[in-house]
């Protein structure tokens, strides 16, 4: 008789009894002098161990795992039962141990496990969703603080070093995911209004980095700092120690027409229009990859979402000549038509460092000269408006030190000219500045990335970076089920002959003490 033919006691008798310890204490005096939150504490450490017993228990139940046919490996040996191996895993609950039955061959090193597939268990010692927490608690807060949170919120102990390495492999099929997702044929039905706008923007970040992890020449730069005393601005600050993050968004709204007085009324109106909120936006950045990678990969994001060429698309950048570049190219490679508009925002800056060197001493004549040149913008007289600046400082006998700013604005406006066209822009009802770009740049990397003293190597800083991006674009919870299917297929099925693990013996149902009914009483009247 095998070892599964004979009745298992009852696993769950550990459970039963912590069960028992539990509402004994709960009835008892002790637990009625307790606060409610000293009750919850309490409560919440035996519940914990509770689950944990139950975990084990339905662990052992499963044990062994005898296969329910042949084995064969991934180069098709049928391998042959061996004794069973346990090993530990360590899960929310605290650590469990898992009897199961391995299969070798003579001359192979390692065992496989049935079982371990049937439980998709990972290669190393803590559950998937122990790594699931990790990623979650990396994504928002620094990696010691997301040990200290993981230890007093479930029962699972990983160490710092074990926490970030959890959380590099949590992220590795971020790529993935994206790539499989663009497989589809066309645009998810939700994105398939064909009045709405495409924006497609592109930003930049710097992170600060270990020397070791710098790109060459910012790295050859640091190395020269340190032979003098630029080395250090000030405290906890260094030159040339950071590695740009290229931080890109596709997102659609509805249009959203508007005049250039509209944009800039001389008052605030009593009313004031709903603008339109961005829709089923994803952003992510990336250290690793290069800028013409980000774009290149944005690019496949937008055409994903518009197969068709039914939208209306539009890039939205700050400046950068790089990026400019990038765009029209990948935009005449794939036979678009992408207008690129240059940050509104960005151009006011320069309007109103010029109106400051042309009335130094008059807000109100600043206020008044930005919007009326700020209108004219608007309106695509760009060129017009820089030459006239330029004028009103020639006419004020300004000497060059007091026109400098005068004239960064004008040669602002006339090289960023052709991606000044607001009044089309505004016509079509498209936006006009980067602020959704922005705000990703300060969230998605600023507000993680450059905390005080934070020197990230590359593969930590863009795990980070993808977690973080699978949140905010609110891809998270897809991608995880995703994460573990590809766990599966690479820690077992791969392993296995035509990439299919055998199926395991199911475990027969636990022994039961069965408590036979009381016998019925005949009351004689």
């Amino acid at each position: 008789m095998s070892a599964l033919a004979c009745p298992l006691p009852n696993p769950f008798a550990p459970a039963d009894q912590s069960y028992e310890k539990m509402t004994r204490f709960l009835s008892g005096e002790a637990a009625h002098q307790l606060s409610h939150s000293d009750l919850e504490r309490q409560l919440g450490e035996m519940g914990q161990d509770l689950l944990r017993k139950l975990m084990q228990a339905h662990l052992e139940m499963r044990r062994p795992g005898e296969a329910q046919e042949p084995v064969r490996d991934a180069a098709g040996t049928t391998l042959k039962p061996t004794p069973v191996h346990t090993r530990s895993l360590e899960t929310v609950f605290g650590t469990v141990e898992v009897g199961r039955t391995g299969y070798s061959a003579a001359g192979k090193k390692s065992s496989l496990h049935p079982l371990d597939a049937a439980l998709n268990l990972p290669d190393e010692k803590y559950s998937l969703e122990v790594r699931r927490r990790v990623a979650i608690e990396a994504s928002k807060a620094s990696f010691d603080d997301g040990v200290g949170t993981l230890e007093k919120s479930t029962g699972a102990h990983v160490p710092k070093r074990q926490f970030e390495q959890l959380t590099i492999r949590a992220a590795r099929d971020f790529e993935a995911f994206y790539a499989e997702r663009q497989k589809s044929a066309r645009a998810d039905q939700q994105d398939q209004q064909t009045d709405s706008i495409l924006v497609l923007s592109v930003d930049g970040k710097g992170v600060n980095m270990l020397d070791k992890d710098l790109r060459e020449p910012t790295r050859r730069a640091a190395a020269e700092r340190e032979k003098n005393f630029t080395s250090r601005l000030g405290r906890g600050r260094r030159l040339n120690a950071k590695r740009m993050a290229s931080v890109a968004t596709v997102y659609t709204v509805q249009p959203f027409v508007r005049t250039p007085e509209q944009v800039l009324p001389e008052q605030k109106p009593q009313e004031v229009a709903i603008r339109p909120r961005p829709e089923h936006k994803r952003v992510w950045a990336s250290l690793a990859r290069s800028p013409q990678e980000v774009i290149t990969a944005m690019f496949e994001e937008a055409v994903h979402r518009d197969p068709e060429g039914k939208k209306r698309w539009v890039a939205l950048v700050d400046g950068n000549e790089t990026q400019i570049r990038l765009l029209e190219r990948l935009a005449e490679e794939r036979d678009l038509t992408v207008p690129i508009v240059v940050d509104f925002i960005h151009v006011a800056e320069y309007v109103w460092e010029a109106a400051k060197a042309l009335f130094p001493e008059d807000e109100k004549k600043q206020n008044s000269w930005v919007l009326e040149h700020m209108r004219e913008i608007l309106r695509g007289k760009a060129t017009i408006v820089a030459a006239g600046i330029r004028r009103s400082a020639t006419f004020r006998k300004m000497g060059p030190a007091e026109r400098k700013h005068v004239d960064a604005c004008a040669d602002y406006l006339q090289k960023y000219e052709p991606y000044l066209h607001y009044e089309e822009a505004l016509k079509r009802g498209a936006p006009i500045a980067t602020g959704v770009i922005e705000g990703a740049c300060g969230y998605l990397v600023e507000a993680r990335m450059n905390r005080s003293g934070a020197s990230w190597s590359l593969t930590g800083a863009e795990a980070v970076l993808r977690l973080r991006a699978l949140h905010t674009s609110g891809d998270f919870d897809k991608y995880w089920e995703f994460h573990e299917n590809q766990e599966y297929q690479h820690s077992h099925a791969a392993n296995y002959a035509n990439q299919t693990a055998p199926k395991v013996v199911p475990p027969p149902a636990p022994a039961s003490k069965t408590k036979r009914p009381p016998a019925l009483k005949i009351v004689k009247k």
